[in-house]
């Protein structure tokens, strides 16, 4: 099984993917962002490193995806922080329409993104975390990190507006949406609890 959790910055992916993989006794997939040598500068100065951090981004998540596929085959289970479909259809595209990525770097990474997709299969399980602006901000303001300090609430906005609109639209596989504004997993084994119940209904039918 390969269940993928998808959702905005501060959304909680990474921390639901370390305690789900715990759970199921499943890999763990990280999203790269200690290592990214754009992160930084594209919080600085967008314009001018968008199509940089996404070709990072999509290459990086290219080579995530194969080793998947690997593991797959093998019968392992993987748990995945973020997919290489949310580079194209949620930052690239959000860059884009706010004309922080030119026609052109967009054409050229979207030409990238399409011969890529061919050779990726999509998650058994799409878990989406919904979460409106202030749960974002709570949580991207507790972890502290250095290169988010200057995310714009407008582009977070923005970011929620691509998602919703991708995930209407989502019809590669099965489709969870969670609602996390009101739920705390780190703190509370009840909603952790409720979130993996949730995940074994949808993907095998247990209640």
């Amino acid at each position: 099984m390969h269940i993928a959790i998808v959702g905005n910055i501060g959304a909680g992916k990474t921390t639901l993917a370390n305690k789900l993989a715990h759970h199921f006794n499943w890999e763990v997939f990280l999203e790269d962002v200690d290592h990214n040598p754009y992160l930084k500068d594209f919080y600085d100065d967008m314009p001018r490193w968008a199509f940089h951090l996404q070709v990072y981004f999509l290459n990086s998540r290219f080579r995530q995806t194969q080793h998947i596929k690997k593991l797959q085959s093998a019968s392992k289970g993987v748990i995945q922080d973020r997919t290489i479909y949310e580079d194209a259809h949620i930052f690239a595209s959000n860059l884009h329409e706010s004309g922080l990525m030119t026609e052109r770097d967009f054409n050229n990474y979207l030409g990238l993104f399409e011969s890529m997709i061919s050779m990726v299969d999509p998650p058994d399980l799409l878990l989406y975390l919904r979460a409106d602006l202030p749960k974002l901000i709570q949580q991207i303001e507790r972890r502290n990190r250095d290169y988010e300090n200057n995310i714009k609430i407008e582009y977070l906005k923005n970011l929620n507006e691509h998602y919703e609109k991708w995930i209407s639209g989502y019809k590669a596989g099965k489709l969870l949406i969670i609602d996390v504004n009101q739920l705390d997993y780190v703190k509370s084994q009840e909603d952790l609890g409720f979130i993996i119940e949730r995940i074994n209904s949808t993907l095998f039918g247990l209640f």
